[in-house]
This record gives structure tokens, C-alpha cells and sequence, in this order.
């Protein structure tokens, strides 16, 4: 009987002395080979792998350790993937709350309104943290992995603020911001006015690109989209520079000449008449909108008046008048 008790008593000690142990373990700070560690748990990893992921990417804890941790923990089955960033001072409970939580370590990246396509390839190129598995992919192959073969890709993305972590695939977040722009296309279609002259959601998309490149001032957005649909009404050329410049492309230096506005090609608005064959940059939600509900005016012409607003007429001679105030004071002429 004194045997039995003594085991007892033995076994008793053990077990608080084991749990006092643990608890004060799981409230210390891990020891890290660096100030910061990024854990990076991909889907499907089982909870001894998502240990020896936290391990290898710099946590000095016996894997077998962590692995009990979380099995005894009771919220195994809560861990999920993501990509994870642990300072010095976490401990081992800061991590299982992390990882059940889905506390990720995220970065951002922001597509600008009126960015061409170029340059969202070039600010995705260098954002940090994202797997570039896009480098190398023509335009055509990027737009077929989309989902979206023979689409031409300018304008085809929504201009926002995209987060993402560590590791996450450039594919995805153009995934993202092409499904964005999607369905920020088709509310602005499903909200247009009913006497507009563009016929289709895709012509939608290519005004707004112009109207994007053309604003200084948001207020001007809607009357600016008049004119081009005044003009279109009445068969007269868009003429605006930035489908010029676009139609450029590398030959543009910065400066637009009369011989440019002259040299025909497919985004001229000037030797030709219509819409342009494609968007001409990454229109954001009110410019979308000034597409599709312009404002109401005669105007036909407008010129920057240097504040970053715009003079509308209704005539060529006011617009000339105008042009003289404006621009051509501006130049010192």
C-alpha cells in the first residue's frame, strides 16, 4: 500500500512539475537565429510539417517539441497556411495564436490609375515578397493563363491596393485585380445612361481609358466624357493626344509634335475616327462611371488652362480663343 502511494504521490509531482514546466515554456520568448523570422506554410501541410517549417526557417526548437505543442494545444486542425513573420519576443503561444488565427504577415502592392499595362508588368516585377511566376510570358500567354485568350491586356486590370503574403504568386494577384476590373466594369455598364453613343461594355472600357488619361481634375471627368460622346454622335475624331502617345509606344521622347498628330496608326484620334482598338491605360471606378454617364453639354472642344482643370466650347472659334488664353500664354507666345 506504501508502494502504491508513494508511486502516486511520485507520478503527481511529475505531472505538475511537467505542467509548470510547460507553462512557463509556452509563455517564453522562442529563441531565433535572426530578429525576425518568415515562416511560410503552404496548403495541405500537416501539423509535424508546419513544426518543421517554423524550425527551418530559423526558430531553435526541437520540431518534435513545437509538434506536441500543437497536438496538445487542442487547435491542430486550426493551423492554417499562410505566410507568417515572428519577431524576437514571441513565444511559443504567440505562434499557435498566429497560425490559428491566420495572422499573416502581409504585404501590398498599388496599381495606380492610369497605368498602361507595361508598367503594372514593371511594378510587379519588383514588388517584394511575390514569386514571379509570370517573368518570361508574353502578353498573348499571361492573358490565356488568365482565362482570358485573345484579349488584348491594357486596361484589363483594376487600379487599386492589393495585399498579399510572402511567397504568393504574381498570377494571382493579377487573377485578382483582372476579376476586380471585371466586375467594377459591369456596374458601371449595368448603371449607363440610356443615350450614350457607346454600343458595348468593351467601348466602355476604352473611354474610360481615355477619360482616365485626359482628367486633371475630377470634376471635368463627366463633361470631358460629353464631348467624346458629342463627338462621336456627330462622326467628328476624338483627337486626343494620349491615344497618340500610346500608339507611340517606344518612340515617344516626351514631346508631342504636329508631324505625331499626323503619322497615321491603329490609336491616332486624329487621322481617324472612332474609338481606339483597345483601352489606353488602367481606368479607375470614376472614370468607369464618367464613361457611361457624362454630363450634360454641347461642348465639342477643351483645353488644360494650366490648374489642372479644362476650358470647354461649344464652337472651334471659342476654342481657339481659348486655346490662346491658355496654352499658348502658358508658352510665353
Amino acid at each position: 500500500m506504501r508502494l502504491i502511494k508513494r508511486i502516486f504521490w511520485t507520478v503527481l509531482s511529475l505531472a505538475l512539475l511537467l505542467s509548470a514546466a510547460t507553462g512557463w515554456w509556452v509563455l517564453t520568448p522562442l529563441p531565433m537565429q535572426t530578429p525576425t523570422v518568415d515562416v511560410s506554410i503552404e496548403p495541405q501541410t500537416p501539423v509535424r510539417g508546419i513544426a518543421q517549417a517554423v524550425v527551418d526557417a530559423g526558430v531553435d526548437v526541437q520540431p518534435a517539441v513545437l509538434f506536441a505543442f500543437f497536438r496538445a494545444s487542442g487547435q491542430s486542425r486550426k493551423l492554417r497556411a499562410g505566410s507568417y513573420e515572428l519577431s524576437q519576443g514571441n513565444t511559443p503561444m504567440d505562434l499557435l495564436r498566429k497560425l490559428t488565427r491566420g495572422e499573416e504577415s502581409l504585404k501590398a502592392i498599388s496599381l495606380i490609375d492610369g497605368w498602361t499595362f507595361r508598367q503594372f508588368r514593371a511594378a510587379l516585377a519588383k514588388a517584394e515578397g511575390l514569386k514571379h511566376d509570370t517573368k518570361g510570358l508574353s502578353d498573348d500567354e499571361l492573358m490565356a493563363k488568365l482565362g482570358m485568350p485573345g484579349v488584348a491586356p491594357e486596361g484589363r486590370f483594376f487600379p487599386d491596393t492589393y495585399t498579399y503574403g510572402k511567397g504568393a504568386s504574381e498570377l494571382h494577384v493579377m487573377q485578382r485585380a483582372a476579376n476586380a476590373m471585371t466586375k467594377q466594369l459591369a456596374a458601371a455598364w449595368g448603371q449607363r445612361q440610356p443615350d450614350i453613343q457607346i454600343k458595348t461594355i468593351d467601348e466602355a472600357l476604352i473611354l474610360a481609358s481615355i477619360i482616365e488619361k485626359e482628367t486633371g481634375r475630377e470634376s471635368d471627368r463627366t463633361t470631358i466624357s460629353r464631348v467624346f460622346h458629342n463627338r462621336l454622335e456627330l462622326g467628328m475624331p476624338l483627337q486626343t493626344d494620349p491615344t497618340v502617345i500610346y500608339g507611340m509606344f517606344d518612340s515617344f521622347d516626351g514631346n508631342l509634335r504636329r508631324a505625331d498628330l499626323r503619322t497615321d496608326h491603329a490609336w491616332n484620334t486624329y487621322t481617324r475616327k472612332g474609338l481606339p482598338p483597345t483601352p489606353i491605360s488602367m481606368p479607375g471606378r470614376n472614370a468607369l462611371k464618367a464613361a457611361v454617364q457624362p454630363a450634360s453639354s454641347n461642348a465639342l472642344y477643351f483645353v488644360a488652362k494650366g490648374d489642372g482643370t479644362s476650358y470647354f466650347s461649344a464652337t472651334l472659334d471659342e476654342h481657339n480663343a481659348a486655346v490662346n488664353r491658355y496654352q499658348r500664354k502658358a508658352a510665353g507666345q
